[in-house]
């Protein structure tokens, strides 16, 4: 296991794939690559799966059939690993984490991030599909109060996947099955904590929204991922887990506390090496809280593309940007709009051979 994991380091992959029948996989710069190799077999999966859990997680992998877990490698770092059976053989996901904090510059983040670690209270959302750098931009703004302000921050992760040290706050990171055995059960008990700040690694269900809205309304900074493309289905996904009885108050409840949606996207570059991020950015105006408060998430979209000096963005309008700055390609542009008409339209028509043929 440590020389796959060293290996992966070494090619600067961001995760690492074991499944049965293949050599081990690695994902680099977005896509999947095979590694060198003999390929896995049931036997030697069962001996890699016993090299990375404890006897307690065996017993939660037995009852659960499935396990998320994080260790440290001495000399390589962190490593977050999911476990699932495959025609009952255990394979793996390996995510390699972060071993340093990054500035906002290196990763890409807008301005308006760091000004959000600075806020009182609110809630604030990270969202974007899987291996979008959801929990790199929280980290970063974990890593930024912890430099910056005097207070309590306390996190709910599964599993943790950066370690932070106490600089000017206290850190506090709770494990899902470690520490507590759900999202929903610690967040409860974690307003009895003292918290200023309360992080939640996502937010799944019905409860864990509804608690964390509370909190946020009474005097808490709470910043959480989902796993939404954009700010206005985010909106809509929040509605739409509650019971129809529920969502008019829900909808108030969110109108007053949502701070600000961060989407994010990591795109090839293209030069070919690495990924650049690019993000869509809703800071909640009062306009915005009206239309939240009823039921008008349609009309978000629209806020965005004028509300350039209060911070915001559309994701088309960083893709726009991306792309002019040569960053990434014109088929990775357009691929990715919403509204590729936009896109045409501020590139002069600009399009490939194969789409002028289609």
């Amino acid at each position: 296991m440590e020389r796959i994991l060293r290996g992966a380091r070494h090619f600067g992959a961001s995760d690492i794939h074991l499944v049965q029948g293949v050599a081990p996989l690695f994902r680099v710069n977005g896509e999947i690559r095979c590694s060198e190799g003999v390929p896995l077999t049931e036997e030697t999966l069962h001996e890699l799966f016993g090299e990375m859990v404890t006897e307690r997680q065996r017993q939660v992998f037995a009852d659960e059939m499935q396990l998320s877990i994080s260790r440290t490698w001495p000399g390589l770092g962190r490593f977050r690993t999911s476990v699932y059976l495959h025609g009952g053989c255990p394979e793996m996901a390996i995510r390699l984490c972060e071993t340093v904090v990054r500035s906002a510059e290196d990763l890409g983040l807008p301005g308006v991030v760091r000004e959000l670690t600075r806020l009182p209270n609110g809630l604030v959302l990270v969202t974007g599909p899987t291996g979008m750098g959801k929990t790199t931009t929280m980290n970063f703004m974990i890593d930024t109060i912890n430099r910056e302000r005097r207070c309590k921050i306390v996190t709910i992760e599964d599993p943790v996947e950066f370690v932070h040290e106490n600089q000017r706050s206290i850190v506090v990171q709770q494990e899902v099955t470690t520490d507590t055995p759900s999202f929903r059960k610690a967040l409860v008990h974690v307003l009895r904590q003292d918290p200023d700040v309360v992080v939640i690694g996502e937010m799944r269900d019905l409860e864990t929204i509804e608690t964390a809205l509370t909190a946020a309304e009474t005097g808490h900074l709470v910043l959480a991922t989902l796993h939404t493309p954009d700010a206005m289905q985010t909106i809509q996904r929040i509605y739409s887990i509650f019971p129809a009885e529920q969502q008019n108050s829900i909808s108030v409840q969110m109108a007053n506390c949502l701070q600000a949606i961060i989407c994010q996207r990591l795109l090839p570059r293209a030069s070919g090496s690495g990924r650049v991020l690019a993000t869509e950015v809703c800071t909640v105006t009062s306009a915005i809280r009206r239309h939240i408060r009823e039921h008008e998430a349609h009309h978000i979209h629209s806020e965005l593309q004028k509300g350039r000096k209060h911070q915001m963005q559309t994701m088309d309008s960083s893709l726009l940007e991306l792309y002019q700055r040569a960053e990434i390609t014109y088929d990775v542009c357009i691929s990715n709009a919403r509204d590729q008409q936009f896109i045409r339209e501020r590139t002069g028509g600009h399009a490939t051979g194969a789409e002028k043929e289609g």
